[in-house]
């Protein structure tokens, strides 16, 4: 009989709340992603949601030679994986930029580059870099919507021209991230995605204009990416991808990644008649959405949650259900990224069966630098 895919065999070996990782999903999420770009070379996926070195190797495996990241701990996961082109995509100050300068020295085999949106502190990263005999790339960081960092697209040519002229720093191209365009319905998506990513067409072309090589374009994420990549010569991050989760599973089925990662969880209480409890708290899954979409059972859909504590999630199964205590629970995060960062390790299932484990080594906010 064919099993779900799912289903774990030697289940009794796992303590609850526990992170689990399907490899094969995994690849076939990353052979995927591959094919909805016309150049590999245009992918440079965020690894925010995975924080993981054996994810990671598996897309440098993949031909996948270009990354993204938020912290120096993901960028120091990178370098230990050898990953050739690192983005920190943040802009480093006062300790975060020796850090971010002590890892270039650390980790040489790979190219880092970081963002800047203003004069000072490019000024600073340039300053810097010039006193320990090095040059870093950096990209301006453009807001296009998201409104939190970034300098508009308007404003950023007297920007870029300037950093063009310092040393210590070599600018690179522009980095626009449109996280806030994340509408179901495609159309609208795409002509959202259109609308922020003109006047950063329109950057380029102004810059090419006063006589600089064109700019390297990365831009949006996962809700936008197959319009992204529907462009020529723009790179791409998406992030999500390799685990995927139940809340883009449902948003965009235009991009059929299947998840691969999920949450095992147990009945550890039956408080009444129509209730359980169950060992997922906002310690086991990412809790910043309303109740109801947090966390979804794959083999238990029908319960509705009334309750969600540190340690606990409480639901109720109906009248006459016939869960126990210790029945086994399969929950599929609506938001895996901030999900995976509450855990030290997944563990590795294949075949239905537990074979081993990743460490999330990036969740950490420091590995050695």
């Amino acid at each position: 009989m064919l099993q779900d895919w799912y289903i774990i065999k030697d289940v009794d070996k796992l303590d609850t709340p526990a992170l689990v990782v399907y490899p094969d999903r995994v690849k076939y999420n990353i052979a995927l992603v591959k094919t909805m770009v016309d150049d590999v070379s245009r992918l440079r996926p965020h690894v925010k949601t995975h924080k993981s070195p054996e994810v990671s190797k598996l897309m440098l495996g993949a031909g996948i030679s270009k990354y993204k990241c938020a912290t120096i701990a993901e960028a120091e996961m990178l370098g230990m994986a050898k990953a050739p082109d690192v983005l920190l995509a943040y802009q480093p100050n006062a300790p975060k930029l020796n850090r971010f300068i002590k890892l270039i020295g650390v980790y040489p085999d790979t190219e880092f580059s970081c963002l800047i949106d203003n004069q000072a502190t490019a000024d600073a990263i340039a300053e810097a870099a010039s006193e320990k005999g090095i040059i870093i790339p950096v990209y301006i960081d453009l807001n296009i919507g998201m409104n939190r960092t970034g300098i508009a697209p308007s404003d950023a040519l007297e920007l870029y021209l300037a950093c063009a002229e310092k040393t210590g720093i070599t600018i690179k191209g522009l980095h626009a991230y449109d996280g806030h365009i994340h509408d179901a319905d495609y159309a609208v998506r795409q002509m959202r995605s259109d609308e922020s990513i003109e006047p950063v067409l329109e950057l380029a072309e102004a810059i090419y204009d006063e006589g600089y090589p064109a700019p390297i374009i990365i831009a949006g994420g996962s809700p936008t990416f197959p319009i992204i990549a529907a462009r020529e010569n723009l790179e791409c991050s998406p992030g999500t991808f390799a685990y995927w989760d139940r809340g883009y599973e449902l948003a965009y089925e235009e991009q059929p990644f299947q998840t691969a990662a999920l949450i095992m969880a147990r009945v550890i209480s039956l408080p009444d008649e129509t209730k359980l409890c169950i060992d997922v708290g906002h310690k086991s899954v990412s809790a910043e959405n309303e109740l109801s979409k947090r966390i979804y059972f794959l083999n238990a859909p029908e319960l509705v949650f009334k309750g969600h504590s540190e340690e606990h999630l409480v639901a109720d199964a109906g009248a006459g259900h016939q869960y126990q205590v210790g029945d086994i629970l399969y929950g599929l995060p609506y938001h895996i990224c901030p999900t995976i960062a509450l855990y030290e390790r997944a563990i590795v299932i294949d075949n239905h069966e537990v074979n081993g484990e990743w460490l999330n080594t990036a969740r950490d906010r420091k590995i050695t630098i």
